[in-house]
């Protein structure tokens, strides 16, 4: 697994929806991949491009329509596959879960991806090593992925907060579990990379969520 040192991480804030997409390379091989692409694909491709890098994957944190938009026009241009948790794909494939979801953000859902994640799966993108957990409570099928010490939270878990849970599929006890389960064993050195800049800072550390984060330190510590 590479260093600290030996990885790029390029954050946008993209779309209506303000997401954050973020580019994720191996310096090293110049592979690499993306997270969340959520609309304003030119703009992604450029980062790509003026970088030098070789799109090898798309992932999605999870299937809302808000961090899916890119996925079409930007495997077709890196011809590149798409990964996403198999209950995600499996749910916003069902059709009463695709209109309440269109009604809910005004955004259709994920077409089928190509490679369908589970937790604890690793994907290897040049030096890349990208670790698969499962963390649902936003929708039931939401992963973070963790790259060396950072930790890409979709919208599970924000700067100060955690993602909304009143959207179809969602479930507050669900998301608390996640969180105490999966993420707060992870190294208090995490960085924390949300899907969404809602806090006082872009990024955080997992040691700075169990001091400050209410969802944290009123529901679990």
């Amino acid at each position: 697994m590479p260093e600290k040192s030996e990885i790029i991480i390029k954050s946008l804030v993209v779309g209506e929806f303000m997401v954050n997409t973020y580019i994720v390379a191996c310096i090293t091989s110049g592979i690499g991949i993306i997270i969340d692409p959520a609309g304003e694909v030119d703009r992604i491709r450029a980062e790509v491009d003026n970088a030098g890098l070789s799109i090898k994957y798309i992932l999605n944190t999870h299937g809302h329509g808000d961090h899916v938009i890119g996925n079409h026009d930007l495997k077709e241009m890196f011809k590149a596959e798409v990964c996403i948790h198999g209950i995600d794909d499996d749910f916003f494939q069902e059709p009463q879960v695709m209109a309440v979801s269109q009604s809910e953000l005004g955004l259709c859902g994920p077409p089928p991806c190509n490679i369908r994640l589970n937790h604890g799966d690793v994907i290897n993108a040049g030096g890349l090593s990208i670790q698969v957990i499962h963390t649902p409570g936003h929708t039931p099928g939401s992963v973070c992925y963790k790259i060396a010490d950072n930790l890409f939270t979709g919208d599970t878990l924000f700067v100060g907060a955690a993602g909304r849970t009143d959207l179809i599929g969602g479930s507050l006890d669900i998301l608390i579990e996640s969180i105490e389960a999966q993420i707060l064993p992870l190294p208090k050195e995490t960085i924390i990379w949300p899907g969404h800049d809602y806090g006082e800072t872009p990024t955080s550390t997992l040691a700075r969520e169990m001091e400050e984060n209410v969802y944290i330190t009123d529901f679990i510590l």
